[in-house]
């Protein structure tokens, strides 16, 4: 996870999606751009619709938006990344993710989303 540039509490890499590249190309981006991490995009894992004070646009009508979730299996952690003067990355075990984690929404992701999902899958399978 990352730290917020605008306040407490810890989020998951994030952005809009520019409109050449696909929503799974704009995850795989935000990851590095935000985290400085590189790997495997593994499966999508929902919509999870929230409240943007920044975006309103066609996708976000009143601010209300929905981000496209993935899983993603890290392969590599990057020394230097785009955003990391103004973000710090920090790994934690789900438990401790639900705990920091800023938003609402997120916490649904992680929870409904991703534990379930990754309750489901041998993640030995892609090695």
């Amino acid at each position: 996870m990352i730290n917020s540039t605008s306040g407490p509490g810890l989020l998951f890499p994030k952005g809009g999606w520019e409109n050449d590249e696909t929503v799974q190309e704009a995850a795989v981006r935000e990851a590095i751009e935000e985290a400085g991490v590189r790997g495997e995009l593994m499966d999508f894992l929902g919509y999870y619709p929230f409240k943007s004070k920044t975006h309103q646009d066609e996708f976000c009508p009143e601010g209300s938006c929905k981000a496209a979730m993935f899983a993603l299996l890290v392969k590599e952690e990057l020394e230097s990344w785009p955003e990391q003067s103004t973000r710090n990355r920090t790994w934690l075990t789900v438990p401790e993710a639900l705990d920091r984690c800023r938003h609402p929404w997120m916490r649904d992701a992680l929870e409904n989303g991703f534990s379930k999902w990754h309750a489901g899958k041998d993640i030995s399978e892609h090695h």
